[in-house]
């Protein structure tokens, strides 16, 4: 089983999802896929930190921001592909969350948070009257399609192969860094940092190198958004797409990969229904938080599940009939 559904995952992934797709001939679907891609990346990056790590980030938007606009910037001036920009925009993105995660770990809880809400809002105003670099709130236009060393992937088909392929990427990596002894300090982190500190773990790195990871992924997803868009402006990236992950990761599950996926894939999905609402989908994304916290606290897949399905049954349980 646990073999199984991941191949599945694959297939319907890579074959039957853009087989139906290209058969319905909508380029809307297409687009609609491509950015729940996106947003999977965003929520299992986010989640290791917040969901694993137990670091609450409001911030985690910003990130996406430095990713899109290092591609978009990357490859206007240089003229160069995914080969340079995708690398590029994961190395800015988690090289500013180092800098920003080494002051910011020595607060605690809720003051942490606060602390990446600012930091968020402080590169999106930056952002938005850097006009030289930014273009400011006119945004920048024109960012090529997804290129692979000088191979055009500008149709809807390979753009969405492209997106494809790295979300899995990015998703194994997660997984595997969760389900791993890092995974384990992690949630010892989370669970009691001094406890975790006595034990021998290196606390203040462990924490820098987990906000740099999911900084770097976030970027990664930024990278993809500029290539498939062909543009992007700040208001792409508010506070309100921050709440927005977050909530993804609370409603999927804290610590759960599949949680992550899965609220993603809900949050983007089914808001789409009343995309005529504009903004006032928002309404929707804070319903569906507050009666997740409420009703359902551990998420829909909660990380017991997830560590469980992971690691498989113990020695010996299989030996034993049920009655």
């Amino acid at each position: 089983m646990r073999r199984v559904l991941p191949v599945g995952v694959l297939i319907f992934v890579f074959g039957l999802l853009p087989a139906a797709l290209s058969a319905l001939d909508q380029g809307y679907l297409f687009r609609l896929a491509e950015l729940t891609m996106i947003f999977v990346i965003l929520a299992t990056s986010l989640n290791l930190l917040t969901g694993t790590a137990g670091l609450v980030s409001l911030g985690h938007a910003a990130f996406y921001a430095i990713g899109a606009y290092t591609a978009a910037i990357v490859s206007l001036r240089f003229g160069t592909g995914l080969e340079t920009s995708l690398p590029a925009s994961a190395l800015v993105a988690g090289l500013i969350a180092m800098l920003v995660a080494i002051p910011a770990i020595r607060l605690v809880r809720i003051f942490f948070t606060v602390a990446t809400l600012s930091v968020g809002e402080i590169i999106n105003v930056t952002i938005t009257n850097w006009d030289g670099l930014t273009r400011g709130p006119m945004g920048l236009r024109g960012i090529p399609p997804a290129r692979l060393f000088g191979f055009d992937f500008g149709g809807r088909l390979g753009t969405f192969y492209i997106i494809a392929a790295v979300c899995a990427g990015t998703t194994w990596i997660v997984w595997r860094l969760t389900h791993s002894y890092y995974g384990g300090a992690l949630r010892a982190l989370r669970e009691d940092d001094q406890s975790a500190g006595a034990m021998g773990i290196a606390v203040g790195r462990l924490k820098v190198g987990a906000c740099a990871i999911s900084g770097a992924l976030a970027g990664v997803a930024g990278c993809l958004l500029a290539h498939s868009t062909g543009f992007i402006s700040p208001d792409m990236f508010g506070i309100d797409q921050s709440i927005l992950i977050l909530t993804m990761v609370v409603v999927g599950g804290l610590g759960s990969v599949p949680g992550a996926v899965l609220g993603a894939a809900v949050l983007i999905l089914v808001p789409e229904i009343g995309r005529e609402a504009g903004h006032f989908r928002m309404v929707f994304v804070g319903l569906v938080l507050y009666l997740a916290i409420l009703l359902r606290p551990a998420g829909v897949l909660g990380e017991a599940m997830s560590l469980r399905f992971a690691r498989g049954p113990r020695v010996g349980e299989q030996a034993v009939p049920k009655p």
